[in-house]
């Protein structure tokens, strides 16, 4: 992983040196949290002055040429995040911005980063290259953690009331440990650390959904092909539900 993150960075600062790129890494990777087969490796890029379109077109297919170039290295999928001029990112105009994503790659005109992330960037973050322009950028508050939490908590009651055949159900009770730790403590902290705190102080309604979460968090790729853990992720609506139930409270 340490090699994927030296040659991206290298690679980045190779195209847009001239933009005066500052590199952060953030995310699960600086929490500790970082499970391959599940988690992302979160890179924010903020530039001095706006990207060209040859270099937006070089960053957009990044990605794909270095794991082209290193096809047994399987970090570089795990790359996510935004390209941007840092007074954009600070004031939330448009403008041009290279985003890297789940579901593929693509240019667009604006980026959204939520408090949860913002926090982990100003107070855990790694400065990769450049320099360090996060002076420039403000702490979220409470109340800013606490609207995501609610935002969050909504998109559950909305969207989960079937669940994927998917290692990623199982995400959403680890999402609802996090949520929980925030509101009681106005803090931040790794998704697996989250589950071990609900489950000690007793917050999950349905416990035992929770330890296997956890176990799936932890060793996704022992899971990936294992038809039993699918089978039980497609039952998790239910006590997903139940869990929300407590964070509905909690806020």
């Amino acid at each position: 992983m340490n090699k994927a993150i030296n040659n991206m960075t290298n690679e980045i600062v190779r195209i847009i040196d001239d933009c005066k790129p500052s590199i952060y890494l953030y995310g699960s990777v600086v929490l500790d949290d970082f499970k391959l087969g599940w988690s992302d490796i979160d890179i924010l890029v903020l530039t001095q002055k706006s990207i060209s379109e040859p270099q937006v077109k070089e960053l957009v297919r990044l990605r794909q040429a270095m794991l082209a170039k290193e096809p047994n290295n399987p970090y570089y999928r795990s790359f996510e995040g935004g390209m941007l001029t840092l007074g954009a990112f600070v004031s939330g105009k448009k403008d041009t911005v290279v985003y890297w994503g789940t579901s593929g790659e693509r240019i667009t005109d604006k980026y959204h980063f939520d408090s949860f992330s913002m926090t982990e960037l100003l107070e855990c973050g790694q400065l990769l290259h450049g320099d360090d322009v996060r002076n420039e950028l403000t702490l979220p508050t409470f109340s800013m953690l606490y609207a995501d939490v609610r935002h969050h908590y909504e998109t559950i009651r909305k969207y989960v009331q079937k669940a994927d055949r998917s290692l990623y159900s199982f995400g959403w009770m680890l999402d609802i440990a996090r949520c929980l730790y925030t509101l009681r403590t106005g803090k931040i902290i790794a998704k697996t650390e989250a589950a071990v705190w609900a489950l000690e102080n007793e917050l999950c309604p349905n416990s035992d959904v929770l330890r296997y979460a956890l176990q799936v968090r932890r060793e996704p790729l022992k899971h990936k092909n294992n038809e039993q853990t699918f089978d039980y992720a497609e039952t998790l609506a239910e006590p997903i539900q139940h869990f929300a139930d407590v964070l509905e409270k909690e806020l």
